[in-house]
Parts: C-alpha cells; structure tokens; sequence
C-alpha cells in the first residue's frame, strides 16, 4: 500500500532538516516512494547528491599547488619571477630541485616535493623537464601539466631517441657528454640558450649552469602522463635551444592548449607574467575538468 501524500511530505521535511543542500528532494522523494523504495535507501541517495555538491565546490577550490621542474643547464632559481606571481596571487608553489643526473634521480626528487603537497597539483616542467613531469605527473595529484617550451616524450621515447628526428637548431650549444655529463658551450650560451637575457645575466647562468648526466638523456620515458591528464604548452617562439616547430609538435600530439609566446628558450624568465598566465588558467582549468569527471562519476541514475 502506497504512503499517503501527508507521509510523503513529512520524509521530504525530516530529509532537509538533515540536508538543507539538498533542493530536489520532493521531486526524488515522491519517486523513490512510488518505487517502494526505503526511508534509509532515500536517506543515502539525498547525502550522496549532497557529497557530491559539497565536493564539488571543494574541487573548484582547492587546485592552489603548482610544482614547478627546472631543465638542462640551469637550476630552480630561474623560476623565481613566476613563484613571486603566482605566490602573490594566493597559490602554493614549490620548485623542485633536481639534481639532473638522470631522469630516474629527477622524477624521484619530483615526487618527493609532490608527495608533500596537500591537495591536488600543477605540475610543470621547463625543455628537459618536460620529460621529467611526463613520467612524475602520473602520480595521482597531478590535476594538470604545462609544458614550457620544452620536450614531452612519449612511452618508449628518450630525449636522445627524439633529438635526431626534431628540427635542427644550428645555435644550440649542447655537445658532447664530457666524463658523463652534457654541458652547455660557452660560445653558444647567450645566443642558444637566453637571448633575450643581458650579457651579465647570461654570462652568470653560463658559470652557474648545472650540467645533465648522460641518463637524463638516453633514458626512456615508461608512461606518458599527457595521454591521460590535461596539458597545456607555452611555444617559445624564438627558441634556438629547441625548435618551435618541434614544441608545436610536442603539443599537438599531447592534445595541449598551446599559447605561443615571443622568446627565448628561457621564456620563463624573460616574460614571467605571460607564462605566469598560463599556469593559473591550468590550475583554473583542471578544477573544472575535474569536477567534471567527478559529477559523472557521482552522477545518480534515476
């Protein structure tokens, strides 16, 4: 025998005083009831839609973390003017320092900053750091990815693998390992690598460089996050290091939202607000394909 309209009205006031959040819940109530369903069964259903909308609005609002990797020849301090712009803008950043002696060592020191992250994270990565957030952004907290003119191998790919198939770059300075390790020559340093950065500048980040151990480039990448999490792509222009074109295939192939920007191939430093820029619509962006993903997973069936 079916519950008369009085009864019905009552579960539905006993439901909100429990869940106010709840706003459909005549319309699922009177359903659930005409399907014999039970108070508890209502009870749940109404706390799940209620977890799923309180989830909601925390996803929206807690991709606050990026992590950012350093690549070749350099360390994390270049990153300083995009950690002072996102860090005045509310976000929590971290900038890996990786040793650059081989992919594993880097993904490892990756992780470890990952690990200490509350919530979900951004994770990005300048030229050889690219391939390094290729491999650690698998991690589960990795939300999203941003490639800053850089590379992004995919399985089975390594940096050495890749680089006779690429665009020549006649101005690029990499040579030959010397006792294990790639160096940049002197020669090329400004030109190749920060153009549009002062002879000082230049000259400081050539005597400080950090040189890459021969691993960091033979080996090979074993999964490809950008096949499973959104990616974004900043295309430095007038990159001698890497070639755009080859950027621009990076991007295509990881399905990126790609902005391309006029600079060097440390862009980062030479135009700190548009990158910055790129980022925070990642972290942005990410919330929201999150939430995405959770609605459907959450999503009731009537």
């Amino acid at each position: 025998m079916h519950p008369s309209i009085g009864e019905i009205k009552w579960k539905i006031d006993r439901t909100k005083q429990l869940n106010n959040s709840f706003t459909n819940s005549c319309e699922m109530a009177c359903r659930l009831q005409t399907a014999n369903v039970s108070d508890q069964t209502i009870l749940t259903i109404i706390n799940s839609k209620s977890k799923k909308q309180t989830m909601k609005k925390q996803i929206n609002e807690t991709i606050k973390n990026i992590v950012l990797v350093h690549g070749a020849f350099a360390d994390g301090s270049g990153w300083e003017g995009v950690y002072k712009i996102l860090t005045k803008r509310g976000y929590n950043v971290s900038v890996v320092g990786n040793p650059n002696t081989s992919l594993a060592n880097d993904v490892e020191a990756t992780k470890r900053v990952l690990a200490r992250q509350n919530g979900p994270v951004v994770l990005v990565g300048h030229s050889y750091g690219g391939a390094v957030i290729t491999e650690a952004g698998n991690e589960a907290n990795v939300a999203g990815l941003v490639y800053v003119a850089a590379f992004a191998p995919d399985a089975g790919e390594s940096l050495l693998t890749l680089l006779p198939t690429l665009p020549p770059t006649p101005k690029s300075g990499v040579g030959a390992p010397e006792n294990g390790y790639f160096w940049y020559d002197k020669a090329k340093f400004h030109a190749g690598f920060c153009a549009e950065l002062s002879d000082e500048k230049a000259a400081f980040m050539y005597d400080s460089q950090l040189p890459n151990g021969f691993a960091t480039f033979e080996t090979t990448i074993s999964k490809a996050a950008w096949k499973t999490k959104p990616s974004w792509f900043v295309v430095a222009t007038q990159d001698e290091t890497i070639s755009p074109d080859a950027e621009r295939f990076f991007a295509k192939r990881a399905g990126s939202t790609v902005t391309e920007i006029k600079g060097c191939h440390v862009v980062f430093i030479s135009h700190p607000e548009e990158v910055a820029a790129v980022i925070e619509a990642a972290a942005k962006e990410s919330a929201v394909k999150e939430e995405m993903i959770y609605s459907k997973e959450m999503t009731y069936s009537n």
